[in-house]
C-alpha cells in the first residue's frame, strides 16, 4: 500500500532521478538529494520531500541504471489529503489532529503512528482504521517541525 491522493489539487511533474537511485515503489514519498530524487526516509527534512512517485522504479526496468525523468504527483495547494497505511503502531480515533513520522522501514510508503521524534511529516485528518488514515503532508517549503 502507498500514499494515494484523496482530496485537493496536485500536478504531475517530471523530475530527475539518478542512475544510482535504486528501486522505489509506486506511491512512495520522494525527496531531493543532490538535485535528484531519492526515497523519503523517516529522517528526511520536510522541505526536501516533493511528492509521491507515480510509477515504480524497478530493478527489472530497461532504464533502471540510467539517469532519467520520472512522474511525481506534487501537491500544488496546502492541505491536500492523502490516504496512507499505518505500518507501525495503531491509529485511533484520537489520532486525528496529531502528527506522525514516516515509518522506519524508510520506503516512503507509510506512517509510524508510534513516533513523533523526527519531522512529523503526516498530520492525521481522518481515521479510517487502525492501519489506515487520511493525512496532510507537512512537506515542501511550508513544511515545519511540529506545526
Amino acid at each position: 500500500m502507498a500514499f494515494i491522493r484523496k482530496q485537493g489539487k496536485t500536478k504531475i511533474m517530471w523530475l530527475p532521478v539518478a542512475a544510482s537511485a535504486g528501486a522505489i515503489a509506486e506511491g512512495a514519498l520522494v525527496a531531493f538529494a543532490s538535485g535528484t530524487l531519492v526515497v523519503a526516509t523517516n529522517t528526511a527534512h520536510p522541505y526536501y520531500i516533493i511528492g509521491v512517485l507515480r510509477k515504480a522504479i524497478a530493478t527489472t526496468d530497461n532504464d533502471y541504471a540510467t539517469a532519467r525523468w520520472v512522474a511525481v504527483e506534487v501537491p500544488v495547494e496546502k492541505n491536500v489529503v492523502w490516504e496512507a497505511p499505518v505500518n507501525v503502531g495503531t491509529l485511533a480515533t484520537t489520532s486525528v489532529g496529531l502528527y506522525f513520522d514516516l515509518d522506519t522501514a524508510d520506503t516512503g510508503l507509510g506512517v509510524d503512528q508510534s513516533s513523533t521524534s523526527n519531522y512529523d511529516i503526516c498530520e492525521c485528518v481522518k481515521f479510517i482504521s487502525t492501519s489506515k488514515g487520511w493525512f496532510h503532508l507537512n512537506i515542501g517549503v511550508d513544511g515545519k517541525v511540529k506545526a
